[in-house]
């Protein structure tokens, strides 16, 4: 079977299974960017869609999470779409691309303009899966394995989940290039936790010995740490929740977007809110620091 037969197959087999009661009953009142039916090549790429053209209980928490994020970006991305002919995006630390090839879906069949979309990852093995994906989906999107640390020439920046200290590298790439708009949405805040372990002596002193409580504090306040450095660097940043908790606990979106005036207050709000909690840096504060 030809990749256009395949397409075709899978696009009408997904129009056949969503019908409107299956349709209303995923959906409620959501109004998500890409609908099943609709977006059927690009979900069955990505693994959402069965054969049969549904979507399993089990991806509906991933396909809602995507939508979401899409969302919450398309304001920035409206107004990047304004300013350039071709609007540069890169996903640091990709991973299997739900949300790299969900963008350029959207920039050829919704917003139909010109993106040039990368994907970045250490992963090998995860960037050829991904390379994979958007042949399948027919979109042409660039994976290459790199380093989340470097420069970036892009006018977005976004890190989905990328672990611990990879979404500090891609917010310090993202500032170092002057992107327009970084968004990461943050996993594994486990650096701070572990400066933390070590200390005994203060007022969060009841926290830092109890390892949940060390882990769970720890994720907000390095997230707090990150907004505040964004806004020393010149960025409006926003702090939200971008999915409901009930699909990940994961579920936080630092959005920036960049005006070239950094907070005067930023940088001091950073150490002091560092120092209250034991003087222990993050990632993000040493990638800024000059050499």
């Amino acid at each position: 079977m030809t990749h256009a037969r395949w397409a075709e197959s899978i696009a009408e087999r997904a129009q056949a299974y969503w019908t409107a009661e299956r349709t209303a009953q995923l959906l409620g009142d959501k109004q998500p960017i890409i609908r099943p039916a609709e977006g059927a090549v690009l979900l069955r790429a990505l693994g959402l869609l069965g054969d049969d053209g549904s979507l399993p209980p089990g991806k509906v928490r991933k396909y809602f999470q995507i939508n979401h994020m899409v969302a919450l970006l398309s304001p920035a991305l409206k107004a990047l779409r304004e300013r350039h002919a071709v609007v540069r995006l890169l996903d640091v630390g990709c991973g299997r691309s739900y949300l790299t090839l969900l963008l350029a879906w959207c920039a050829r069949e919704v917003w139909n303009h010109p993106f040039e979309i990368r994907g970045v990852d250490r992963n090998a093995e995860l960037v050829a899966e991904s390379q994979r994906r958007a042949d399948v989906a027919g979109l042409a999107v660039r994976f290459e394995v790199g380093d989340a640390g470097e420069t970036v020439d892009a006018h977005a920046v976004v890190a989905l989940h990328a672990c611990d200290t990879a979404t500090c590298a891609a917010i310090a790439a993202g500032i170092a290039g002057q992107a327009d708009v970084i968004a990461v949405a943050p996993c594994c805040q486990a650096e701070l936790a572990r400066g933390w372990a070590a200390l005994s002596d203060g007022a969060f002193a009841a926290v830092w010995r109890m390892p949940h409580l060390r882990r769970e504090t720890a994720a907000d306040v390095t997230d707090a740490m990150r907004s505040e450095l964004l806004r020393s660097a010149g960025y409006d940043v926003l702090a939200m929740e971008f999915v409901p908790a009930e699909h990940t606990r994961k579920n936080t979106l630092i959005r920036a977007i960049r005006t070239g005036a950094p907070h005067p207050d930023a940088m001091a709000a950073y150490q002091a809110l560092r120092d209250a909690t034991g003087g222990v840096d993050i990632a993000l504060a040493r990638f800024l620091r000059p050499a």
